[in-house]
């Protein structure tokens, strides 16, 4: 019979055994009421008995399956709702587990340390450690790949991150790029006025406004929490302890008027000590050459999307390309964040992967946007973003920009609570309009089949890398139980986690087994991260692997180098494990990690 006989062949054959071929019992993908097992027998054993190990991964039963030809037909509908259980309880963690968690398991794993640290940090800025820089640039080049490589129609760009002065004129951030902010007379902290959030306290009897709260942004919980205990100081304070009083309704400080924001108190002083909004502008000075006057002054970039815009000739002329057509840049980024909080999501030094695709004006915009929404969505997916724990949220005509037509954003769920991990904008002509304008250049192109001149419109999709690291961590972080034992784990797709594959010799003191694993080590980190561990207990190497999310362990033992010529490829989700030829590894791997 063929590798994957169709399913009326199989019925008659549920529940007998047919003559085995291998080892490992494994599921092939065929509709769930059935589970195709292959069962090894050793040529001294009748052939009625069958070895029966846990099923193993359906990217496992393909491999196998090409190399064999016998099966036995039984019943797993049991089998895939355990495993759909066991794999959900494994997610289940992430709703119990706080940022302070997140950000312990980072600094402690390599992935991001607090800069400076050894002079007490600098507040918003990161450096990323050993695991971090890998997990980053493996984002990076999955959007790469992705967004640019694998289409015809988008092209690459690094521009410089300071531009000359007039560009930020132009583009309106210097009289524009601002956050509100509030200051606090009494204690000198300063807050971003929409991330302070403010609701009277109305009593339930008498409707009568009697004070306010104030607390910082958060998720509902945490913020409803820190209201209540404002309110019961103030209440009892006021000589109403206990009185019931309506649910908040909470407002950002942006939102309060003069004689409200008399009564707000500060989340510094606890009394009304704060200052009324005022713009402040979030680009980073610096200065160029040896004078420092004002003709020396310029700023480091507070986006991407700039450097493109200023390039859109250079670009579209040099790479042959006609509208419609993308021009994609991945770079660093600079804002002066008035209160950089919660770890990297929102920090004053960060990255972004950026793309301005150039389409022609009209209510063509649309269809385009539609499909930057369902690619970008596409790609979050792939790289093992959970789709529960993402939201749309779409704008509202009075919350865009003054020059956008429509602007989408994805929403991802953190400890912290919702906020935008991603925006999808349909920015119309304003920035190239805009800096042609400045510049005095034209940036119209000509339209070969209506004979027209038009400036292009484009499409934004804008996402932050860091912002991206951070969801995926959440995303991956599980926990299940494995012979009793508690495991903690990072569940990161194959194609971004930062160690591809673990090699690890059975004992480190033989050295035929070394060697043996060595090889493979070294054949191994020509394509990929590859990690090597030889000490300890090959069980505690496995939980030394699974927390830093590496997919696969490959352990060489005595077989290998004595009888097959294999090893044993372990999967990190399942824990299941496989006896694999040496000379098969790296297509199993490649098809796993890549995709083909």
């Amino acid at each position: 019979p063929a590798p994957f006989p169709p399913l009326p062949t199989l019925r008659p054959l549920i529940g007998r055994i047919v003559p085995p071929t291998s080892v490992y019992n494994m599921r092939l993908s065929l509709p769930p009421a059935c589970i195709v097992s292959l069962v090894m027998l050793s040529a001294s054993l009748p052939s009625s008995l069958a070895w029966r190990l846990p099923p193993l991964t359906r990217s496992t039963a393909r491999h196998l399956a090409t190399t064999s030809r016998l099966f036995v037909v039984t019943d797993a509908a049991a089998s895939d709702a355990t495993a759909a259980e066991a794999s959900s309880s494994s997610y289940d963690a992430y709703e119990k587990v706080s940022m302070d968690d997140i950000i312990g398991l980072c600094k402690r794993r390599g992935f991001i340390f607090p800069s400076s640290e050894i002079y007490n940090g600098m507040a918003g800025f990161y450096d990323y450690g050993p695991l971090g820089v890998e997990l980053k640039k493996n984002i990076k080049d999955t959007w790469w790949k992705t967004m640019v490589t694998r289409r015809e129609d988008v092209v690459g760009l690094d521009s410089s991150i300071v531009h000359n002065p007039k560009v930020w004129k132009s583009s309106g951030h210097l009289d524009g790029f601002s956050d509100p902010m509030v200051d606090c007379k009494e204690t000198k902290l300063r807050y971003r006025a929409d991330q302070l959030f403010f609701s009277p306290i109305i009593l339930a009897d008498s409707a009568e406004t009697v004070g306010y709260v104030c607390v910082q942004e958060g998720n509902d919980a945490d913020m409803v929490k820190s209201a209540k205990k404002q309110a019961k100081k103030f209440l009892k304070a006021a000589d109403k302890a206990g009185a019931p009083y309506e649910a908040f309704a909470f407002k950002d400080l942006t939102e309060a008027t003069e004689d409200e924001m008399g009564k707000i108190p500060s989340p510094g002083s606890g009394k009304p000590t704060l200052t009324m909004p005022r713009d402040f502008n979030l680009m980073f000075q610096t200065n160029v050459g040896a004078m420092s006057d004002a003709s020396s002054v310029a700023y480091l970039r507070p986006e991407t999307a700039q450097g493109i815009f200023i390039n859109f000739k250079n670009a579209m002329g040099t790479s042959r390309s006609k509208i419609p057509f993308g021009v994609a840049q991945i770079g660093k980024a600079f804002r002066n964040e008035i209160t950089p909080r919660n770890f990297i999501f929102r920090s004053r030094e960060f990255e972004q992967m950026e793309i301005e695709y150039f389409i022609p004006p009209g209510d063509v915009w649309k269809d385009f946007h539609k499909q930057w929404l369902a690619n970008s969505k596409d790609y979050l997916l792939s790289v093992g973003l959970r789709e529960e724990l993402m939201e749309w949220d779409v704008h509202e005509d009075d919350s865009l920009a003054h020059y956008a037509l429509a602007c989408t954003d994805v929403t991802f769920r953190f400890p912290f609570g919702t906020q935008e991990l991603m925006g999808i904008a349909a920015r119309g002509n304003f920035d190239l309009t805009a800096h042609g304008e400045g510049s005095g250049k034209k940036l119209e192109v000509n339209d070969e089949e209506t004979k027209e001149k038009y400036v292009p419109h484009c499409i934004e999709p804008s996402l932050g890398v860091d912002r991206l690291f951070l969801a995926l961590v959440c995303s991956a972080y599980a926990e299940d139980e494995i012979g009793g034992e508690k495991r903690n784990f990072l569940r990161f797709h194959p194609s971004i986690a930062p160690v591809k594959v673990a090699v690890l010799p059975l004992l480190k003191n033989k050295e035929p087994l070394v060697a043996a694993a060595r090889k493979i080590f070294d054949d191994l980190k020509l394509r990929w991260n590859v990690s090597w561990d030889a000490g300890g207990a090959i069980g505690r190497r496995y939980r030394r692997a699974d927390e830093v999310g590496t997919p696969f362990c490959i352990t060489v033992d005595f077989d290998t180098i004595e009888k097959d010529g294999a090893v044993t490829v372990r999967d990190r989700d399942t824990t299941e494990q496989i006896r694999m030829k040496i000379e098969d590894l790296i297509p199993y791997l490649t098809k796993e990690i890549e995709g083909y």
